[in-house]
């Protein structure tokens, strides 16, 4: 009965956490976490680490699916994702030395109304737009921005994949797809750095459990991106929407159970 309920509570972990890494970057650790903290009863500490392994995967194949597609600006992308590593060491450490704060809900609340932003207002960029603005700007902006998600991300402790997401579509005018790319791109790395601090810190994982969130994340973000990457801007900025907007309330509804 045990394993019975372990595979049902990863497989809808690993596709919640899959659909929202392949449609919108968003970290599997925003899903992932809570329910296996909910429904396993596993340390939380240890969830985020098994969080974090899956986005590594998922991100990766989105990443591949979207650069596949040439939905994918690398250059910018490292850029930022270097100054994301860097200032959310800074902003963790300076965190640290702060009277702690309750910000857990931070995550959820952003996920919940980026899906709304995305419904109302959707993002209509094109590639054409983002060739206007000259390399030079583009490469100090992605600086820039990273320097900012990664000390928020740092000092806060959540929302990275969120934050890329609109900062890069409502700040520096990514096309959507190009953005969701850029992210998961992203987050491959910032990901794979999370994880391995975490397992260096806390030990191995519940291997089973970590398994099935690795590979159901994986599957679930692989069919997200296809599909990504085929839908027409319209039908990706609603199904996109309300995906965040799903997921938001339904990780809303699970901290109770804590």
């Amino acid at each position: 009965m045990d394993i019975f309920i372990t595979i049902i509570v990863t497989f809808f972990a690993g596709m919640g956490a899959g659909l929202g890494t392949g449609f919108a970057g968003m970290s599997a650790a925003a899903v992932i976490s809570p329910m296996l903290i909910s429904f396993l009863k596993m340390d939380p500490y240890m969830a985020v680490g098994i969080a974090l392994s899956s986005d590594v995967l998922a991100s990766a194949i989105s990443a591949y699916t979207y650069g596949k597609n040439k939905n994918l600006d690398i250059k910018n992308g490292l850029i930022m994702m270097v100054s994301v590593l860097v200032f959310t060491f800074i902003g963790s450490y300076i965190a640290s030395l702060l009277p702690s704060t309750t910000m857990g809900n931070f995550s959820v609340i952003m996920t919940f109304f980026l899906g709304v932003k995305f419904i109302l207002k959707p993002v209509m960029a094109t590639k054409e737009s983002m060739s206007d603005v000259p390399a030079k700007k583009r490469a100090i902006q992605s600086l820039a921005c990273g320097i900012l998600i990664g000390f928020i991300c740092g000092f806060v402790g959540a929302g990275g994949g969120m934050m890329m997401l609109l900062i890069l579509t409502s700040v520096l005018g990514y096309e959507l797809k190009t953005a969701v790319g850029t992210s998961v791109f992203i987050m491959t790395f910032t990901a794979l750095t999370g994880a391995v601090s975490h397992f260096a810190i806390g030990g191995m994982p519940d291997i089973p459990v970590f398994v099935l969130c690795v590979v159901f994340t994986f599957i679930w973000a692989r069919i997200a991106a296809i599909f990504a990457n085929k839908a027409k801007p319209e039908t990706l900025n609603r199904v996109t929407g309300v995906i965040l907007m799903l997921l938001g309330i339904v990780v809303f509804v699970f901290s109770f159970f804590n």
